[in-house]
């Protein structure tokens, strides 16, 4: 044929390029090699000029001759083109030997300046998809004119290429009907990173994608050598499907995604790493990394649509260097927003010394503890100014206790991590831990052995490891007496912070932590086995009572869990202040809008009130919002929120707190069957009784860590006020924006500068613009260098870019019953809001212990984040506020006014309209 080259013709070489063009030789030859390609054939450009009259052809060449010819004149000339009666003639020749049966077509532009390593030209000539046959011919000179238009001649000057282009190829391929579509590079093209590769997937056709029109799944698979591993997954809620005619005419049809697919994969893990394969190899074939379009039809088949090299790579920084996992899934209720720098370096240690020690007392032996030194010093991160899980060193410390596959998973749901670690991230672990080389073989077992008894003994002691920790922090606070006054030795009289010097304010600080962080024994130890028990709970109900999804045991927690606990005592004490105000309406009018100064003045004639409220101080003062930052103004600070929360206390109705057996009949079917198995019924029970047990003691050994927590934020702000004094700061709160290690240096001569002015002024700068700065993702990996931006890249399974504010509905958790309609109040810093308005619906994204003083004027609260057992559920459930949590993309679906009604107990939650 003259005008016509199949791609299967077997003499295409590297010298046909030019009548073909760039996109049709390079699938072609991977054609020629055995990759799978649709069928198809390329129009040459010979086929233009002939389609051409002698003047039109003329003109163009006069056009092409001249250096700036008018952007318009070749669009104008032609305008009326179309293929000529031979070109046609040849084109019903090859649809006839290569497609008897007829179909649809994709017709695609292949220049031979198209596709190239500095400039691919991406978008701008015309690809035409789903063409029935009788309409090729118009398409092919939709494809020609569009190397004409403005647009591109436009790009051209701009890439210093003046003139007009020679016309392009036109590929003609067989149109297929994918299941799924979509492009993936072979490196980074942000970063320029090599070793990962980049899948965006979509359902049906890739048209959506390639246009802008819709965001689409994407998957990261780090490459080490010919090893491929999925780092990390975002997947996007999709709606519709582009699809060809399915009548068999020209045109692509929008078809709706069902509701149940809409937040599925496009595809799954095992089609990821066959499309990373074809990339990777794709890339090895031509040199260069290459960007693919590919497409899965139903049988699975995954076809490659073209490959070009990735435009403009950037150069990649070498080495890329060690891979690391950040994850704030539940760190940011303790820490949320950004931390200053005193926060953070105390937080740091804390997890260093406590994790260290949780080793030790596990029985793994000092030579690995030693060998992980770096891993315990890096257990958490900061990232502009907010704290993560440095998560792939919380995996390796599990990696020296028994039973890491088993705990793992235990693990992720305690700490919240919303998705697992790849399993190829976890083999590495156990291996990098198994070719340690510190063990000679054999004494593993020994190793294994120690761990294991190290956890039996701990947990036959924790009763009186948890009542030693007690005492232990009373008397490092001076509120007990130590052992030795037994004996006669009068201990000193607990320090009045306000008359020490720094160097006593410091020795003061040194000598807290010697005490309490190398003896944090019962609360990590108690974390662990609420770990395991909690875990075990939800397979056994699973395995035995068909509990899929998690419901059965959140409620069988919940029923016993929050007795004995200290997170539902301050909501009982506001209960009873709210009860004793509310008998004065003009004592609850000023508690809710009244200043302080004069609410505290009125306060002690209402003698019995005052009590309470003087007993709530002595108890809880530390319980503030933001509770475990140093940073945070407590209640002794500013009791003010403490005092609205009385008055919209008092203004609630007085409804009372749910009963231990208030969903008792939901539970008979399994009481049932339990009978019928009494070893099930035992052991279930066992569980449960321990996980009850754990899990209340978690909550009130961390109220006793927020104790700690405030003496050392008196010792810092005390700190403060010294260097104040002594002008080397410009406000006592200063101190916040130091590290531990720096005040410590300074005041005992170790320190490396003394200009605390400076360098406080560029951390302060440093703090407010990452305050005022959109957050990193919750979830993100880097490589090498952490603190360098443009090493951090997104790595979270986060829905929200995909939550449209057209949905009317929800689905979360239901952790405290109620149907509550009204007007939600988006809360995002308590700290920087006006005072929520009585009967609002409070919606956060996360909550602290500190937040219950906004619940009381609440009508209903809805959280972002959480579980059944989170600080939110437990304390609206004892103060009778309908209540949801694990609600995904809430703040980004809800907005301030508008109206919504929600069923606290099935989790539905339902926006309705204005005149609703």
């Amino acid at each position: 044929m003259k005008y016509i080259v199949y791609l299967r013709d077997k003499d295409i070489h590297q010298g046909m390029m030019a009548p073909i063009g760039r996109k049709a030789w390079a699938i072609a030859d991977l054609l020629h090699r055995g990759w799978l390609i649709p069928p198809g054939f390329v129009i040459t450009p010979a086929a233009f000029w002939d389609s051409l009259t002698q003047s039109e052809a003329a003109a163009l060449q006069l056009l092409m001759q001249t250096p700036r010819p008018p952007l318009t004149a070749a669009q104008v000339l032609l305008e009326d083109l179309t293929p000529s009666e031979a070109v046609q003639g040849e084109l019903l020749a090859a649809l006839a030997d290569l497609f008897p049966y007829g179909g649809q077509f994709a017709v695609r532009s292949s220049a031979l300046d198209e596709d190239g390593v500095e400039r691919s030209l991406a978008g701008q000539l015309t690809t035409v998809l789903s063409v029935a046959p009788p309409d090729l011919a118009a398409k092919i000179a939709v494809v020609w004119r569009s190397a004409y238009q403005e647009s591109l001649l436009l790009y051209r000057q701009r890439h210093g290429q003046p003139g007009l282009p020679q016309p392009p190829a036109v590929l003609i391929q067989q149109m297929l009907d994918p299941v799924a579509a979509g492009v993936a590079f072979g490196a980074d093209p942000v970063t320029g990173r090599r070793n990962l590769i980049v899948i965006n997937a979509l359902y049906g056709l890739g048209t959506r994608l390639v246009s802008g029109e819709s965001d689409a799944d994407t998957f990261y698979l780090n490459r080490q050598g010919q090893m491929l591993s999925l780092v990390q997954r975002h997947i996007v809620r999709k709606t519709v499907a582009d699809r060809p005619n399915p009548m068999g005419k020209s045109g692509i049809f929008p078809i709706p995604v069902p509701d149940a697919l809409m937040l599925v994969p496009a595809i799954n893990d095992q089609q990821a790493q066959a499309i990373a394969q074809l990339v990777r190899r794709a890339g090895q074939h031509f040199g260069i990394p290459q960007d693919i379009e590919w497409a899965i039809t139903e049988n699975g088949q995954i076809y490659l649509l073209q490959s070009r090299p990735i435009t403009a790579l950037p150069t990649p920084q070498l080495p890329t260097g060690r891979y690391q996992l950040w994850d704030n899934s539940n760190i940011a209720e303790s820490y949320s927003g950004v931390t200053t720098p005193l926060t953070f370096s105390f937080a740091r240690q804390a997890y260093e010394e406590v994790y260290r020690q949780f080793c030790r007392l596990m029985g793994v032996s000092r030579g690995r503890i030693a060998r992980h030194e770096t891993t315990f010093a890096a257990m958490i991160g900061l990232k502009q100014g907010r704290i993560y899980y440095n998560l792939l060193n919380w995996y390796r410390v599990l990696t020296l206790l028994p039973g890491f596959q088993f705990n793992r998973q235990f693990m992720e749901q305690m700490m919240g991590v919303k998705e697992t670690l790849p399993a190829a991230l976890v083999a590495q672990l156990t291996a990098e831990e198994a070719a340690s080389g510190l063990m000679k073989k054999g004494q593993d077992g020994l190793e294994l052995l120690r761990t294991v008894v190290g956890l039996a003994v701990n947990g036959v002691l924790l009763p009186w490891r948890i009542r030693r920790f007690y005492r232990r922090v009373d008397v490092a606070l001076g509120k007990a007496q130590p052992d030795h006054c037994f004996l006669g030795i009068t201990p000193p009289p607990p320090p009045d912070l306000e008359q020490l010097s720094a160097d006593q304010l410091v020795a003061h600080y040194q000598d807290l932590a010697s005490q309490l962080l190398p003896r944090w024994d019962a609360p990590i130890i108690n974390d662990f086995l609420a770990m395991i028990f909690y875990g075990l709970l939800g397979r056994l109900t699973r395995a035995w009572c068909g509990d899929q999804e998690g419901t059965l045991q959140n409620r069988l927690l919940s029923q016993g869990v929050s007795q004995g606990m200290i997170s539902t005592e301050p909501a009982r004490l506001l209960r009873e202040m709210g009860t004793l105000a509310a008998a004065d309406q003009g004592l609850v009018d000023l508690l809710c809008r009244g200043e302080r100064d004069r609410i505290l003045a009125v306060l002690p004639k209402f003698t019995d009130l005052y009590g309470a409220y003087q007993n709530y101080l002595v108890q809880f003062s530390d319980r503030c919002l933001d509770e475990l930052k140093l940073e945070s103004h407590t209640l002794a600070d500013d009791p003010l929120p403490l005092l609205r929360a009385i008055g919209a206390m008092a203004r609630q109705p007085q409804t009372p707190p749910l009963g231990a057996d208030h969903n008792q009949r939901e539970l008979l079917p399994l009481r049932r069957y339990l009978r019928r198995n009494p070893l099930k019924a035992w052991i279930l029970t066992f569980v449960l009784d321990q996980a009850r047990a754990r899990l209340c003691d978690r909550e009130n050994l961390r109220f006793e860590r927020t104790r700690v927590f405030g003496r050392a934020r008196r010792i810092f702000v005390e700190l403060g006020k010294r260097l104040f004094v002594l002008d080397v700061i410009n406000h006592p709160e200063d101190i916040f924006y130091l590290t531990v290690e720096e005040i410590l240096g300074f005041v005992q001569g170790t320190a490396v500068t003394h200009r605390l002015k400076g360098l406080v002024a560029l951390r302060r700068s440093e703090f407010e613009d990452d305050r005022d700065s959109p957050p990193p993702p919750d979830r993100f990996a880097t490589d090498g260098m952490v603190g360098k931006r443009s090493e951090e890249r997104e790595a979270r399974n986060e829905r929200i870019k995909s939550i449209t504010t057209d949905d009317q509905a929800r689905q979360g958790r239901g952790c405290s019953p109620g149907i509550v309609r009204g007007v939600v109040r988006v809360v995002r810093d308590p700290h920087r809001e006006p005072p929520l308005a009585p009967g609002t619906i409070l919606v956060t994204e996360r909550t602290d212990p500190g937040w219950i003083l906004l619940f009381p004027a609440a009508a209903g609260l809805l959280v972002e984040r959480g579980s059944l057992l989170s600080h939110a559920a437990i304390v609206t459930r004892e103060l009778g506020i309908p209540a949801i949590v694990s609600i995904p993309g809430l703040t980004q679906w809800l907005q301030n006014g508008d109206r919504i009604e929600f069923d606290g107990s099935t989790g539905w939650i339902q926006r309705l309209s204005d005149h609703s």
